[in-house]
């Protein structure tokens, strides 16, 4: 075995640095993607949510309600945001994901606490995220009985030694035994898509610059936007067919629910795929090989799959997070899919969501298309 030389190992140790330092963004990708990760797991993750919107339907103001209401606030996991008028209110509240809670106390509360007959405390959560809400729900109970004992006074002492005072019945809406699978398989499909579907269009040019094949894009009588839309359209093709092979899995191994309109959902996944192939298709344009093209499409995935909502409850993270996750095509269509497959929901209670993915692809497309007239010049 030859001698290993000093000499010749500096020699190469030395070229590598070089070669680093002028692959600028490898190099940044090498710091960055740790920097990213300690930020989104250190500071975004949280299990265990605070804060949670909650709308109230009173209908018996008297002392011991607006007791429990201030105590749920106090506990910090309940935030009320909304006062609802209706049942009806209350329902759509829930549907459209503007609550996570809804608190109603019925008529006579007051009367049937100071009988001592146990009056119902309704709380529905939208428990279409097991996660979001399971730690506020099992908190409601202590938070109920520790309100109310001090106003429990004179003739009522009584009622402390006894049962809880007040019944709390609580309804876990869309996902009443609280299935983890409900949640993750119909997310699953927003996952699967933004990763191949971005990483697969960030190759497309890059492919072509590599194998020399460019010069032919560049001599046919082709605009940009149509060698876009050529790239992108087959791979929409790809897309449906692996949307089909989720959804069937879905019903079929884990039983999860289809509630709303499958045509609605397709209609929907035309705009989120063309929404990450249109990013995908802007990567291919700024990177200069196919190893660039897929280091940027995993700087996307990574924040998309952290930051939507996917792994962890979206409302759990802090203000600038989930201000990075509404950026995210992904995080307004898990909202869309969860919606349509465990609430039901039609076109008005996901308008937002399609609307914010509509922009999302407009804003792309253009950027995509200035990139793409650039590597022309």
């Amino acid at each position: 075995m030859a001698r290993i030389s000093a000499g010749r190992l500096m020699a190469v140790m030395v070229k590598e640095f070089i070669q680093m330092r002028r692959d600028r963004l490898t190099f940044a990708m090498m710091v960055g993607v740790p920097i990213l990760q300690l930020i989104l797991f250190g500071f975004a993750i949280n299990s265990d949510p605070k804060a949670l919107p909650t709308a109230v339907l009173v209908a018996d103001s008297s002392p011991f309600a607006r007791t429990l209401v201030a105590a749920m606030e106090n506990s910090r996991y309940f935030a009320i945001t909304r006062t609802a008028s209706s049942e009806a209110e209350i329902d759509r509240l829930l549907a459209e994901g503007e609550v996570q809670f809804a608190v109603t106390i019925p008529t006579g509360f007051a009367r049937d606490l100071q009988r001592g007959t146990r009056p119902v405390l309704l709380v529905e959560a939208d428990a279409t995220d097991p996660a979001a809400t399971g730690n506020a729900l099992s908190a409601l109970s202590t938070i109920a009985r520790q309100a109310l004992n001090p106003d429990l006074t004179g003739p009522l002492t009584g009622l402390r030694a006894g049962p809880d005072p007040v019944e709390l019945r609580i309804h876990r809406r869309y996902n009443p035994e609280g299935i983890t699978q409900y949640n993750v398989v119909p997310g699953l499909m927003g996952v699967v898509l933004t990763m191949t579907m971005v990483m697969m269009t960030a190759l497309a040019v890059t492919r072509e610059r590599e194998r020399g094949t460019m010069e032919n894009l560049l001599a046919m009588p082709v605009r940009p936007f149509e060698v876009m839309l050529g790239k992108i359209v087959p791979f929409v093709a790809v897309g449906y067919v692996q949307v089909l092979l989720i959804v069937v899995a879905a019903r079929l191994m884990f039983d999860v629910p289809i509630v709303g309109s499958l045509g609605l959902l397709s209609a929907v996944l035309i705009l989120f795929i063309a929404a990450n192939l249109a990013v995908g298709f802007t990567f291919s344009t700024l990177a200069r090989n196919q190893l660039q093209a897929m280091q940027m499409s995993f700087f996307f995935f990574l924040p998309s799959m952290l930051l939507s909502g996917f792994m962890f409850p979206f409302r759990g993270m802090p203000g600038w997070a989930q201000a990075v996750g509404e950026l995210l095509p992904l995080t307004h269509f898990l909202r869309i899919v969860r919606g349509i497959l465990l609430k039901g929901n039609g076109l008005a209670e996901i308008a937002a969501e399609v609307l914010a993915l509509l922009l999302f692809l407009t804003v792309v497309t253009v950027v995509a298309l200035r990139r793409y007239r650039q590597t022309l010049d």
